[in-house]
């Protein structure tokens, strides 16, 4: 249900409380009396307040943004929109990968809130993932999730006008776009007030970031083709810290950056994050060596994930294309089905490029630049957190600069893998 009516107005427990003690379906779902109801904001992101509401009957998530960035203040106004188009994203999601996102409840556009179902007892994937937990249900999901969300929003599968369509209506999230344009982009290779690193261990790394041209230019092409090539409906923010997890369950959340974009954005931010959650494992071991099973864990999900998403949208091409891309006229008889076949896989080695080349921009954001990750921030010892971002950035810009020397995922988890032990000078001075 979305409702429109009414003024923006940020809700707060006893305004939120009567807001949905108004709604019939909600109260319902909650039970008991209102003034019973627990509220509590448990938003650790950084743009929204979010709240778990928990009543007799059963409990709602209630997502709200705000008019400005959270981790910034009212300094860095945010247009309210943004919501409008995390629900759009969620609604296609929920059709196109049903059960791999939260149900969604309730919406009031000129509120900016949205009510989910309440994911319990899910953690979000990067908690679970500093604590060394394994997840043995999050490859086949999550591969699932961006293989049928990005091909049924591709030109593989949609009419042209049909794209259009959907490009139409995301394309007025730009102000998120721009966030991500500044940020990934732009912002950890210049000097910015926001920017931050682990001082001093980092000083030089940051230093020679901003002084590499050669990486200037290959993250300035990167962000043309953020800016450039709307393939298909991306998720925009697809990392561990917008994954919810258990065993047996896996639901992607928080798709407020959603717009038309490069396909491979989406697949570069799920291994960026597990890369990063590779090399800050050592930083969190209470003793040597225990986390190298949890560590192999990773190397094996990374390649894995690569793997299956591949088989997955390959699959969905060839038994489910229906767009106006590659019209199957100009495919016919045998010698069209190799040829069309072997621009199958020059198409899924071209995405996994992009893949790599985003990844490594994701991960020298998270480090260099305003919003980093808890995988390496919840190292307390800042020259050991250092020894791990340092091992991740020499990675990343390998990754960046000689894209030709990762033809497979197994290169990049092989490559990670000769990094695991590796001493910067400020490690070993």
């Amino acid at each position: 249900m979305a409702q429109g009516q009414g003024d923006y107005r940020i809700l707060h427990e006893a305004a939120l409380r009567d807001y949905l003690a108004g709604i019939a379906d909600l109260a319902a779902t909650l039970g008991g009396e209102p003034a019973s109801w627990s509220i509590t904001e448990v938003g650790d992101g950084n743009l929204n307040l979010v709240f778990i509401v928990e009543g007799a009957r059963g409990g709602v998530a209630v997502k709200q943004a705000l008019p400005y960035v959270r981790l910034v203040g009212e300094s860095w106004p945010l247009p309210l929109s943004r919501a409008h188009y995390e629900f759009l994203a969620l609604s296609r999601q929920a059709q196109l990968a049903p059960g791999l996102v939260p149900a969604l409840l309730h919406h009031n556009e000129a509120l900016a809130l949205t009510v989910m179902e309440l994911l319990e007892p899910h953690i979000i994937m990067r908690k679970g993932m500093v604590a060394g937990t394994r997840y043995p249900r999050f490859v086949d999901d999550i591969t699932t999730f961006m293989a049928r969300t990005l091909f049924f929003t591709s030109d593989l599968a949609l009419s042209a006008a049909e794209k259009k369509q959907g490009i139409a209506a995301f394309a007025g999230n730009h102000a998120l776009c721009k966030i991500t344009e500044d940020l990934i982009f732009t912002d950890p290779y210049r000097i910015a007030e926001q920017n931050r690193w682990t001082a001093p261990y980092l000083d030089a790394l940051a230093a020679s970031l901003r002084d590499d041209m050669e990486l200037h230019v290959a993250i300035s092409r990167l962000k043309l083709k953020f800016m450039a090539s709307p393939e298909a409906l991306i998720h925009g923010d697809l990392h561990t810290g917008s994954i919810m997890v258990t065993d047996s369950q896996t639901r992607v959340i928080d798709p407020e950056f959603a717009f038309y974009g490069p396909i491979g954005f989406d697949v570069g931010a799920v291994l960026a994050n597990l890369l990063m959650a590779y090399f800050a494992s050592a930083g969190h071991e209470r003793s040597p060596g225990e986390r190298r099973a949890f560590e192999a864990w990773v190397l094996e999900t990374i390649e894995k994930l690569w793997n299956e998403f591949a088989r997955k949208f390959l699959d969905l091409w060839r038994t489910g294309a229906a767009g106006d891309a590659y019209p199957p006229s100009l495919f016919a008889g045998e010698k069209g089905a190799a040829r069309l076949e072997a621009e199958r896989q020059a198409y899924m080695q071209r995405l996994f490029a992009d893949a790599v080349g985003f990844a490594a921009a994701k991960t020298i954001r998270r480090i260099f630049g305003l919003a980093h990750n808890i995988d390496f921030e919840l190292i307390e010892d800042p020259r050991r957190r250092a020894v791990s971002e340092a091992r991740a950035v020499r990675l990343a810009r390998t990754m960046m600069l000689e894209p030709e020397a990762f033809p497979t995922i197994a290169d990049v988890t092989a490559a990670a893998r000769k990094l695991r032990d590796w001493q910067p000078e400020f490690a070993t001075g």
